[in-house]
């Protein structure tokens, strides 16, 4: 048995996309658009699992948009995705550019949660050693829960 891939509904396709891949920087691997089912699925993986997904499958994200209208409610309910990243402070701030809130700020240098539009609890982790704890991110509140 491996690991093949993570399931996530999503209201709004453009939006989940613009946050999974321009702001959070994982790559598409495949879409699938199903007219008979009224559903597309698109996988995504983090850009050094990319290459692997393709070839072998490695660990992914499956974004699933039913194309009728669903309300998606209690995203806490799925627990979270985690990544590692190069650099937190960076990518958080990158998220914040992009107006997402940072609901538990890096204050050690290793560890943030922020949410999807729709809700899921996203762990980011400082790949390697933590980083020195600095402003502002030392100094920020909890925002909301994750």
């Amino acid at each position: 048995m491996r690991y093949l891939h993570t399931m996530v509904r999503v209201t709004d396709l453009d939006r989940s996309l613009n946050f999974y891949c321009e702001l959070l920087g994982l790559k598409e691997i495949r879409r699938i658009d199903n007219e008979k089912g009224q559903y597309t699925l698109v996988f995504l993986a983090a850009p050094e699992d990319a290459q692997r997904a393709l070839a072998e499958h490695a660990p992914m994200v499956e974004l699933t948009h039913n194309w009728e209208p669903e309300d998606y409610d209690g995203g806490r309910n799925f627990g979270h995705l985690a990544y590692y990243v190069d650099d937190i402070y960076e990518t958080c701030a990158k998220l914040m550019e992009g107006g997402v809130t940072i609901n538990r700020p890096p204050r050690d240098g290793h560890m943030a949660f922020v949410r999807s539009p729709d809700g899921i609890s996203i762990e980011l982790l400082q790949n390697g050693t933590p980083k020195a704890p600095e402003a502002p991110w030392n100094e920020m509140p909890n925002v909301g829960t994750w």
